[in-house]
């Protein structure tokens, strides 16, 4: 089942899909007209967009970067979209040639463009599956022959939950993909959030697509991770959790938390 509530599998090239609005935003030739016209209503109705999008991707790589030098040698990336150079497997094999990553998504089109990237990789996967189902993912063949969970592993939940609606029980499924987790494994999670500015606009143009945008509180946010213990400096603004340059224009305005936690127990 897809977010949307089609089957996983389904191609629906009629409404946007939030991967390809995303691909677009960011300057990918991986979308359709449809992702197009979404992603300039978006961009109208929030002109920090493209830097929020580009500031959550770099958040994403150091997330990465901070798991595979704390020790982490295999990484599980739910929502992983469509492909953007450098990509998860990129940054994470830079420091550790020997790590294996599975990525899972919901749209057919961005398995079909994981596996001619991927081809001929026996480090790296993609799976089509949907994080509505939690324990399906985990119990995923090809997931259990990348991933093995009696070993810490990285939970990349980045830019996904928010397509959870609260009738979906957000809080429920990271958790039942936190009790697969052993000891010592981190979740990376990242959710937008109305904030610091009214979205309401940017949330219509999502409500025409395959999946609706629901922006939460930091609060609601911070209980996404409960049963972790969130890594200094704790959810913040993506332009501000560990930067390594100075941060983008507007970055007061990006309505992206993320951060970055390791189960203890």
């Amino acid at each position: 089942m897809s977010q949307d509530g089609s089957r996983v599998g389904e191609i629906d090239t009629s409404r946007p899909h939030p991967a390809r609005i995303y691909d677009y935003l960011l300057g990918g030739k991986d979308n359709y007209e449809v992702d197009q016209h979404a992603g300039d209503q978006l961009a109208a109705a929030a002109p920090e967009v493209r830097i929020g999008l580009r500031a959550n991707r770099a958040f994403l790589q150091r997330a990465v970067r901070y798991v595979v030098e704390s020790g982490v040698r295999q990484i599980l990336d739910i929502g992983a979209g469509l492909p953007t150079s450098p990509n998860v497997h990129e940054v994470a094999q830079k420091a550790a040639p020997d790590i294996r990553v599975a990525y899972v998504d919901n749209d057919p089109i961005v398995k079909a463009h994981g596996d001619a990237l991927l081809s001929g990789s026996g480090t790296t996967s993609i799976v089509l599956a949907d994080l509505r189902e939690p324990q399906t993912v985990v119990d995923h063949p090809d997931v259990r022959r990348m991933i093995d969970f009696g070993e810490p592993v990285a939970l990349l939940l980045v830019a996904v939950v928010h397509f959870l609606t609260d009738a979906e029980e957000p809080q429920r499924i990271v958790a039942t993909l936190r009790d697969a987790l052993p000891t010592d494994s981190y979740l990376v999670l990242s959710h937008a959030t109305g904030d610091f500015a009214d979205r309401s606009a940017a949330q219509a143009v999502y409500n025409k697509a395959t999946a609706s945008l629901n922006l939460r509180s930091r609060t609601e946010i911070e209980r996404l991770f409960d049963g972790f213990e969130l890594i200094e400096p704790g959810l913040a603004q993506v332009p501000f959790w560990r930067p390594d340059a100075p941060p983008p224009a507007r970055s007061g305005e990006i309505g992206f938390y993320g951060g970055v936690a390791r189960k203890t127990g």
